[in-house]
């Protein structure tokens, strides 16, 4: 198999079982669908993820689209809010996560400490972006009026 692409992700309490759905559906129709999760490199933690060759991607997310009326998780998908690759990047992406946890907006961090030499991100639902964004900034904003560093 050549490049894997994801066709579906999700992070809530029931992707797990949601990811095997999508699996088996796609399996049905003769693609090959495979599945990651947290142990898997570049998938959070609490994530799953179903990839597919490149070149069914199109027919994969035909099938999904399908039955997208009736699964609206799509507002669960996540987005990044924060990259960061260096020394610094995990405390900064830590620093981001207490930030949005005390704001009780929902992420994942994605990287690894073993491999510094990796992009650290923060990513949220899509339909926490802008709520993010804006805890992100704020925290950004009281920090520099109160003289820490800008990350």
């Amino acid at each position: 198999m050549g490049e894997l692409v994801t066709v579906y992700t999700s992070a809530d309490e029931t992707a797990a079982d949601n990811a095997a759905e999508v699996l088996d559906i796609l399996a049905e129709a003769g693609l090959n669908p495979a599945m990651y999760n947290e142990n898997s490199p570049g998938v959070g933690a609490g994530t799953y993820e179903v990839r597919v060759p490149a070149e069914e991607v199109e027919q994969a997310e035909a099938l999904l689209a399908e039955g997208a009326e009736e699964n609206p998780s799509h507002e669960m998908d996540l987005v990044e809010v924060y990259q960061g690759v260096g020394i610094h990047a995990e405390m900064e992406a830590l620093g981001i996560r207490a930030v949005l946890d005390a704001s009780h907006i929902p992420n994942v961090i994605v990287g690894t400490s073993q491999m510094p030499n990796l992009p650290f991100s923060v990513r949220v639902p899509v339909a926490y972006e802008a709520l993010a964004l804006a805890a992100v900034e704020s925290a950004r904003a009281q920090a520099l009026k109160e003289g820490e560093p800008a990350g």
